[in-house]
């Protein structure tokens, strides 16, 4: 296992035999660049302490992130990481953005991702997600093409934000949150995701039966150990 949201971790991952996609999260630097990290502070994964919005980018890339061989990644931006996964985007890998805005809104942050896809011709790759209803209507505004997944803890909350008109096409529920039949589900995408094994804890090397979760109508799992299951 790999620490989260590291090139290390995605050139790991871009090369699991199987796999259909990677999940990241962006945020903004104060200068205003989009970087790859999931919380709001980098205090867990870093040796430094604050909110990722009051770090420069070059104050932010002073920070060290340790692998478990005492070797150190630093937290990427996302155009280091379009430009790791490039190929396999353009040759079939999926990659689900997740906008961290749902504290801290990060005026702008849509327009950046956006240009930044587009620019690279990445369009069909992309699936953008966040808990915030209303920057996935801004997304679907700024291109209508793109396919938006919807984040809560219970897949019923998801619901409530697609029926809403956030644009949403699939749900991403917590997967002990699926509080919908099938019946409901039928015909959605939805992405479950996994809580725990967040760097630096160690894997428990349980292993969930995914036979049991597709009857509940998960058609995707978000997991941070994927190695575990395929290869």
């Amino acid at each position: 296992m790999n620490p989260e949201n590291t090139l290390l971790a995605f050139e790991k991952a871009m090369n699991v035999q199987g796999l259909t996609g990677i999940e990241l999260d962006i945020q903004l630097t104060k200068d205003g660049e989009l970087v790859v990290i999931h919380d709001e502070r980098v205090d867990r994964t870093t040796e430094g302490i604050g909110f990722v919005r009051d770090y420069t980018l070059s104050q932010i890339k002073k920070l060290h992130i340790y692998a478990d061989d005492r070797s150190t990644q630093s937290i990427p931006t996302m155009d280091e990481v379009f430009d790791l996964l490039d190929m396999r985007l353009k040759s079939g890998l999926k990659l689900n953005i997740e906008l961290k805005n749902s504290v801290y809104p990060y005026d702008g942050m849509e327009e950046k991702i956006i240009e930044m896809v587009h620019k690279r011709g990445l369009q069909n790759a992309i699936i953008y997600s966040t808990f915030y209803a209303n920057s996935l209507e801004k997304i679907k505004m700024l291109d209508s093409n793109t396919e938006l997944g919807v984040l809560d803890s219970r897949a019923s909350d998801c619901m409530y934000k697609i029926k809403g008109g956030c644009g949403a096409v699939a749900l991403h529920p917590f997967w002990r949150g699926i509080d919908l039949t099938v019946e409901q589900l039928a015909g959605y995408t939805v992405r479950a995701w996994m809580s725990g094994h967040l760097y630096p804890e160690k894997p428990t090397g349980g292993r969930l039966d995914f036979t049991q979760l597709e009857a509940q109508g998960i058609t995707d799992i978000i997991l941070n150990e994927p190695e575990a299951y395929l290869n």
